[in-house]
């Protein structure tokens, strides 16, 4: 057996196994549609490199020829497609179609050409270098692209080169027919070559996927089920984090608690479920009303804390009163047409290095005056050297 030979199998059992473990991440999370892309792209690479070993037992037939381009050039189709969807990327559908049926036709006309032949070569490989290439411009279009995205648009971009540089290879290291083709320096340096690019992107993919995954868990784990916002260990998390950027760049910040008055008797009135609604519905508004910056949470059972990057304390009574304002009026599906809910807020703009325990607290006992002194109203907290300063809604 030759080093090529030894080669091919080996690409052979690598893309077999690269095509077995994506189908595994596709059936275990199956939001991953890349995945099932993938399964595609190395499912069809072990079938290329099976028509392979055909090709050089049994000759040059054209058919089977342009079988195994067909082939892998189906599985790079494939590949570019797969990266499209999973960067939200138009697919450039019409380019991909002309590029496959004008090679397909192209390689029909150079079959007759001897294998060694300059143009016949770059005729077979030209098309690979497009598609790789095409891909790296996907990922270029990108409009979140991280590190590992990055080197992914790299390495495709080495892979079209390594295409492009078959057709000068060739005539210096043999391979000129089918039936030398296994025992040539060229197949044992292109097959090598092939392994290392495909590998490393299938590698890098994994990786990417992996790091999808996590992300997905890791919001899963943040964010309550009910409201859809932070859950209060999520909140805390992003708030000391946002702290911290404001404590490097001197922002101000403030926090606003709000808590749904009455909760108890909705419950009580009109059961869990209608509850649960008001939740919703109070959350959905805070979702719709919060900037980008803003970090809302849901931080108690029917308590709720937005921290507000920027803002200093009129700012955020000025936030607090115009989502205190709207909520009141807001209907909730589900109850009565006439009934209308309120809540109550509690403000307080963040001291030079004070903590987030420190901020919760000072917020937390604005909003108990709030309670205290009729709900549905706003009230700001006092500081810490003992100024207050309240207002009290129209």
């Amino acid at each position: 057996m030759t080093g090529a030979t030894v080669v091919l199998a080996i690409n052979l059992i690598v893309v077999s196994l690269l095509s077995a473990s994506f189908a595994t991440i596709w059936l275990y999370d199956r939001k991953q549609t890349i995945a099932r892309w993938m399964v595609g792209v190395y499912g069809l690479g072990a079938a290329y490199f099976l028509l392979e070993f055909a090709v050089a037992r049994l000759g040059e037939p054209p058919l089977l020829l342009l079988l195994c381009f067909a082939t892998l050039l189906g599985a790079l189709t494939l590949f570019d497609v797969g990266v499209a969807r999973k960067y939200a990327v138009p697919v450039p559908k019409r380019l991909l179609t002309a590029v496959f049926a004008l090679s397909m036709i192209a390689c029909w006309f150079v079959s007759d050409l001897p294998r060694s032949a300059f143009s016949r070569t770059m005729v077979y490989q030209m098309p690979f270098f497009m598609l790789q290439a095409i891909g790296a411009g996907v990922l270029w279009r990108a409009r979140s692209r991280g590190r590992l995205d990055t080197a992914l648009m790299g390495l495709l971009v080495l892979s079209a080169l390594h295409f492009l540089s078959k057709p000068f290879l060739q005539p210096l290291l043999g391979g000129g027919t089918a039936q030398t083709y296994l025992h040539s320096n060229y197949a044992m340096i292109s097959q090598a070559m092939g392994t290392v690019f495909s590998v490393a992107s299938a590698l890098l993919f994994l990786v990417i996927l992996a790091r999808d995954v996590i992300g997905d868990v890791r919001i899963l784990s943040e964010t309550d089920a009910l409201s859809r916002l932070l859950n209060r260990g999520g909140f805390e998390d992003r708030a000391k984090a946002l702290l911290r950027k404001a404590d490097a760049g001197g922002r101000p910040m403030a926090l606003v608690i709000c808590d749904l008055d009455h909760f108890k008797d909705i419950n009580d009135t009109f059961g869990h479920a209608s509850g649960d609604r008001v939740i919703r519905a109070f959350a959905g508004f805070l979702r719709d009303t919060a900037s980008a910056g803003h970090v809302a949470g849901r931080i108690g059972g029917e308590e709720f804390a937005i921290l507000l990057p920027g803002a200093n304390l009129v700012t955020a009574r000025l936030f607090a009163e115009a989502t205190r304002t709207a909520f009141c009026g807001l209907p909730v599906e589900g109850l009565p047409s006439h009934l209308r809910f309120t809540a109550s807020f509690g403000v307080a703009e963040r001291m030079p290095r004070e903590t987030l325990s420190d901020l919760l607290s000072r917020a937390d006992k604005a909003l108990y005056e709030a309670k205290r002194g009729g709900r549905d109203c706003v009230r700001l907290a006092s500081t810490p050297a003992g100024t207050r300063s309240s207002a009290r809604s129209p």
